[in-house]
């Protein structure tokens, strides 16, 4: 008797060109960490009183998809859910934020029983990013989808780049006015999430959504920063608008990408005393959009 190990499964995705509907052709390899996606489905029960006490009605309702995949964030293989989760293209290696959704079919395929899971209609809900000294560019994404089956036969799976994740040492971090923000080397933690807000459109007539809303690209997230001076303590007291660029690399140094948040709002920088060393600023903020740039948030990608 074989039972599945995680170090024997797979991840792989296809575009759809219509939502819920698997096309043909290979699928593509996606590295991953840890995922956690599943179908759910809502129960519906009876409400008639029994002088037994004993319900007799117990029926499963509307299904969905959801669930996070964790990735060491790295060039090229995750460039088509940065897409899906800025709705929308890459143009000329530049991101931003859109309004046009990407759907895909992925497939979960546990190699030594050979049973692959596929999920139909997903896209990313919500992306969260974490930078920090000693560990890979983590990536969360927060999957949202329409169904799933599952069989004994695995897509075919094309190759993934094979490039190598992404640090937080070989990277750069600017902080600044809107328009002139320059490196600082202060900062010892970084994250933020894009919440995009998918959900389900249940109809009559059928258990699964025939479609996803979607909500605004509300951009949030946190850093932390040695006490060295007043500097950021008083963008937060002054309200002062500011540009955040956070730059990741890989060892190669040729494959640059940049998160640029060309004007958030701090609002807050807690200063504790946790110890005898040294003294940490926790600091939030909220990207907003920026009519010079015409977004909240862009990545950008090398050549």
């Amino acid at each position: 008797m074989a039972f599945a190990q995680g170090s024997r499964s797979s991840l792989s995705y296809i575009v759809e060109s219509t939502f819920g509907t698997t096309p043909a052709g290979n699928f593509t390899n996606l590295p991953f960490s840890t995922h956690s996606l599943n179908l759910t489905k809502d129960r519906v029960t009876g409400n008639d009183i029994q002088s037994d006490r004993m319900p007799r009605v117990d029926r499963h309702g509307n299904r969905q998809v959801s669930g996070d995949i964790v990735v060491d964030l790295r060039d090229g293989d995750y460039d088509t859910f940065l897409e899906a989760a800025m709705l929308n293209t890459w143009t000329t290696n530049v991101l931003k934020v859109g309004t046009t959704p990407k759907f895909f079919s992925i497939e979960d395929y546990a190699a030594d029983i050979d049973q692959a899971r596929l999920f139909t209609g997903a896209t990313v809900s919500t992306m969260g990013v974490s930078l920090a000294p000693n560990q890979m560019v983590t990536t969360t994404f927060g999957m949202v989808g329409k169904d799933m089956t599952i069989s004994a036969t695995q897509k075919t799976q094309d190759a993934a780049s094979g490039a190598a994740p992404f640090d937080a040492y070989s990277g750069d971090l600017a902080i600044g006015n809107v328009g002139g923000s320059s490196s600082v080397a202060i900062v010892t933690g970084v994250d933020f999430t894009l919440t995009n807000s998918f959900a389900p459109t249940f109809v009559i007539g059928d258990d699964s959504a025939p479609s996803l809303e979607y909500g605004r690209a509300e951009v949030e997230g946190t850093f932390t920063a040695y006490f060295e001076d007043a500097s950021l303590i008083n963008r937060f007291l002054n309200e002062t608008e500011t540009e955040l660029v956070v730059s990741v690399n890989d060892p190669t140094a040729a494959n640059e990408y940049t998160f640029t948040f060309p004007k958030i709002k701090i609002n807050s920088a807690d200063v504790g005393v946790d110890g005898p060393t040294s003294r940490i600023i926790s600091m939030s903020f909220v990207a907003l959009y920026d009519s010079t740039e015409g977004t909240n948030f862009k990545i950008e990608r090398p050549a």
